[in-house]
């Protein structure tokens, strides 16, 4: 029997409330890796009421800002020197490359770092007041319990980016993670409790969306959601708690364009496109998906796109020679098998790719596809595919491009490949999405905020305006007369 894994609820391992458990697999072999906790409304009630005792516990709330910036130092301490650990964990549950996790883990600290130096730099401000015996200021307040629900394809990262600014703001937190990839989370909460945190500042309950990822929507003690995934979900979640008038941060689909001109290095765009859509299998929300070629560099694009992704190594993400893993459960697998047949029914080509694989392991592997012939009102272009499959067009002026590129539901991310400097920025004025990526792609920092446009979210996520997101604005007037007080019936200013 596989090893089971439990909710960690106020610094512990807790049994789930109904006793039952599911399996986790790993999408390279299709073998279970382990059992764990069927969350439901019990498990969650139990972990919320454990983060509110935390949030207002006084070693939690009265903590002075600068000692939890040290507490999320040490956090990201402990996350770097647990780094390859992680990797691995993440790996097994998800099917992505481990030297792309041994990446992503070995910058995960800077998130905490950064967030440590943010810390004691949370100020209000002075509002002049037209009488100078009335002295007006504001200030930040932590919100109380945050509930998060994290996607499967970058479990760490993806919760550090709601995690990190929670607590630096003095909040704290409970964590639904997807019940394909629960283990790294529940990992980082052990590493929340060594660095000093109290029990209760984080809190984790595995199990179904529908079942314990509901139940916290839903309770009354949650102060806020912070949910990444997908569209559909995302807009009922922001019906939920507008309905409750709690905030909600949501980072949700995408269908990005990646668009390529006439005067661009062509070697260094074909590249991007590569890693834009056949990096991590294509899963993940910025995904250059859309792509666009100018007519003259359209056939040497396409020809350099198709060449690397044939020769794209598909294999177990544990080797280090390995290009491409697994999708990360079979379900998904299929969805991006469906879509390539939908789009072959709609009369694109299948350049090349276009089949699902077992890799030789038995696991949900996937093609690198590059598909032709397809215009942009198809669906296989319009909806989000999540997996390794690039949808390439043709066009022939910058006007026509950004309408094609401005023409979807979405607006997460698009790519610029060019070598002209006013058209980098005028393309970054005139694209409808939250991230510009000009003659690279998928770059990313703690620093940069981003944003969804559109149907691609609401809020911000990374950087300094994240503050904003985890907590309340307080206004504050403090009359310093002490004279007699004037007519009752008169605005006071």
């Amino acid at each position: 029997m596989t090893e089971q894994r439990n909710h960690y609820i106020a610094g512990t391992y807790e049994l789930p409330a109904s006793g039952e458990y599911f399996a986790s697999i790993n999408p390279a072999n299709g073998q279970e890796i382990y059992q764990a906790a069927r969350g439901n409304t019990d498990d969650v009630a139990r972990a919320v009421q454990s983060a509110q005792r935390a949030f207002e516990d006084p070693r939690w709330r009265d903590l002075s800002q600068t000692r939890r910036g040290h507490l999320l130092r040490r956090l990201g301490d402990l996350i770097g020197e647990h780094a390859d650990e992680l990797a691995r964990i993440e790996s097994l549950d998800n099917g992505k490359l481990l030297r792309e996790m041994r990446g992503q883990m070995s910058n995960l600290p800077e998130y905490y770092y950064y967030y440590a130096g943010l810390a004691d730099k949370i100020e209000g401000s002075v509002i002049p007041a037209s009488n100078r015996a009335i002295l007006n200021y504001t200030m930040r307040e932590p919100l109380g319990v945050v509930g998060a629900i994290t996607p499967w394809n970058s479990p760490l990262t993806l919760t550090t980016s709601k995690l990190a600014p929670a607590l630096t703001m003095g909040n704290t937190m409970v964590v639904k993670p997807s019940e394909h990839t629960s283990a790294s989370v529940l990992r980082l909460a052990e590493l929340v409790t060594e660095a000093g945190f109290p029990d209760g500042t984080l809190n984790v309950v595995t199990g179904f969306g529908a079942e314990a990822g509901q139940a916290l929507v839903d309770h009354p003690s949650i102060a806020k959601i912070s949910f990444t995934g997908s569209t559909l979900t995302g807009s009922r979640i922001a019906s939920a708690t507008a309905g409750r008038f709690i905030g909600s941060t949501l980072e949700l689909g995408g269908k990005s364009p990646n668009i390529v001109f006439d005067d661009a290095n062509v070697e260094n765009a074909a590249m991007g496109v590569v890693a834009g859509i056949f990096a991590a299998a294509g899963q993940t929300c910025i995904a250059g998906s859309r792509v666009f070629a100018h007519a003259s560099v359209y056939d040497e694009l396409l020809e350099r796109v198709a060449a690397r992704a044939k020769s794209i190594k598909l294999g177990d993400p544990l080797d280090d020679t390995t290009e491409l893993g697994p999708l990360a459960f079979r379900d998904q697998r299929d969805k991006v098998a469906s879509y390539v047949d939908l789009g072959r029914s709609e009369g694109a080509t299948v350049l090349t790719g276009g089949t699902s694989s077992d890799g030789g392991l038995g696991g949900f592997f996937f093609e690198p596809t590059v598909l032709t012939d397809v215009t942009n009102d198809m669906r296989v272009v319009r909806e989000e595919i999540f997996g390794p499959v690039a949808a390439v067009m043709r066009f022939t002026t910058e006007d026509e491009v950004v309408s094609l590129a401005n023409d979807t539901d979405y607006g997460l991310a698009a790519g610029v490949w060019t070598t002209n400097l006013a058209r980098a920025h005028r393309m970054a004025n005139r694209l409808d999405a939250g991230t510009i990526w000009v003659n690279t792609y998928r770059a990313m920092s703690p620093m940069s905020p981003r944003q969804g446009f559109k149907s691609s979210g609401v809020g911000v996520e990374h950087g300094a305006e994240t503050m904003k997101e985890y907590s309340r604005l307080k206004s504050v007037w403090i009359n310093t007369d002490e004279g007699p007080i004037g007519d009752p019936f008169v605005m006071r200013g």
